[in-house]
């Protein structure tokens, strides 16, 4: 049920590539902060009907397409897809039949989007009506990835200028992304990725993980680690006398003679996905944050927001030269290359836990806020603190919603 305050607040449909119950991307917090202007229908990738439960976050199997409320101002539609819907084919088809339950999900919910936001190059922009701006919110560079995803070059260009004809703007998280799309005619607006600080705030109080029992230095990687992490850095960084702790995922294809033969180091330790909830208690045990990517288009072209997230426990970096961290343009992250890279580690661990560093960290991380990201992005597409408190005046909603949503973003305090 929608609460009276929120009536006069407008829809946005956020075609997202991430579930809303996986790990919170930049969908996820892009979508979640613009609540504060606006009512979301988030739409999930769709799901495999045969697909088991378990590989979707232990949620029961989709055999029909739901629509249910999430969190305030957030309505989630779980999509379904039929076997095998990524491959070649069939893949076409897929964004045919997810249109067909999001225009049941609008006419069921009466939802009149006033922006449509797609986070990628399918076929699901310029599809809502001529009154709602169509928004391609690229993370990623799609045609360096294709290899990745086991998808034809051809195809993926394709799908990228059908989506840049159909788009009224597009968002890209990094220059190079900026860059790219710019050569393709559009005129993107740069909104790189964000971080939670405030959810790092109490690090070095968290308790400790009672599965680590790790003698300092540590170094740490935390999110999903596959083809895009140098397996050669994280070997360096044991051999310059650290500790190595890996919070996250594996992709069992990735490196997995070298990866078994460094879990056996009895300085590393992988303890696998961890909620975020837990996250602080791991990142009080690390000393330095690795991102330690290999150099390849896919990676130049990202936004690492694990680098943010060290940054805002007050934790040093040590990254591989990506274009991001040069946009980021701070000391605090060190850029070091093979052959220097566990040197460099070492180093950053003698100032790791220097006080007047950790709030430097911490101010850097606060002033590339997730509500920051989000201020930009309401803007563009015609969302604003002014207008939500002019709706205010105006009487469309109510005041306790016009107390929650007029506040805007702090700078320097996080989210």
């Amino acid at each position: 049920m929608t609460a009276p305050d929120d009536q006069g607040l407008p829809w946005l449909l956020f075609l997202a590539v991430n579930s809303w119950n996986g790990t919170a991307r930049t969908d996820h917090h892009i979508a979640t902060h613009l609540t504060s202007h606006a009512r979301i229908l988030w739409v999930d990738p769709p799901a495999s009907m045969v697909t088991p439960a378990s590989n979707r976050f232990g949620e029961p199997r989709r055999v029909l397409p739901r629509l249910v409320t999430v969190a305030p101002r957030v309505t989630r539609l779980m999509t379904v897809a039929p076997p095998f819907h990524t491959r070649p084919g069939i893949r076409r088809v897929t964004p045919m039949l997810v249109r067909a339950q999001v225009r049941h999900a609008l006419r069921a919910r009466q939802i009149r989007p006033v922006a449509a936001l797609s986070f990628s190059a399918g076929d699901l922009l310029g599809r809502w009506g001529d009154n709602v701006l169509d928004v391609l919110y690229v993370t990623d560079d799609y045609l360096a990835g294709a290899d990745l995803m086991d998808i034809k070059a051809a195809e993926v260009a394709r799908e990228e200028a059908t989506a840049l004809a159909r788009a009224d703007l597009v968002i890209t998280v990094s220059p190079v992304l900026a860059d790219k799309w710019r050569g393709l005619g559009a005129d993107p607006l740069l909104v790189p990725g964000g971080v939670l600080s405030e959810a790092y705030s109490d690090v070095d109080s968290a308790p400790r993980p009672p599965d680590i029992d790790l003698a300092g230095p540590v170094a740490g990687v935390v999110g999903h680690i596959s083809e895009r992490i140098d397996i050669g850095l994280l070997e360096e960084v044991v051999a310059a006398g650290c500790s190595l702790l890996l919070v996250g995922t594996v992709d069992p294809q990735w490196e997995p003679v070298r990866f078994d033969r460094l879990l056996k180091h009895p300085r590393v330790r992988h303890v696998g996905h961890r909620p975020f909830a837990e996250l602080p208690s791991y990142l009080r045990l690390i000393d330095v944050g690795l991102t330690p990517y290999v150099d390849t288009a896919f990676n130049r072209a990202s936004f690492p927001l694990k680098t943010l997230e060290y940054l805002a426990a007050g934790r040093p970096v040590v990254s591989t030269d990506l274009p991001a961290v040069r946009w980021l343009g701070t000391d605090l992250i060190r850029v070091a290359a093979a052959g220097e890279f566990g040197t460099a580690v070492r180093q950053a661990t003698l100032e790791a836990r220097t006080p007047e560093m950790l709030v430097r960290r911490r101010q850097f991380a606060a002033d590339h806020s997730w509500c920051q990201r989000a201020e930009l992005v309401g803007k563009a597409i015609g969302l604003s603190v002014e207008q939500t408190r002019q709706r205010v005046q105006d009487g469309s909603l109510g005041e306790a919603s016009g107390r929650a949503t007029s506040t805007g973003c702090a700078r320097g305090t996080g989210n």
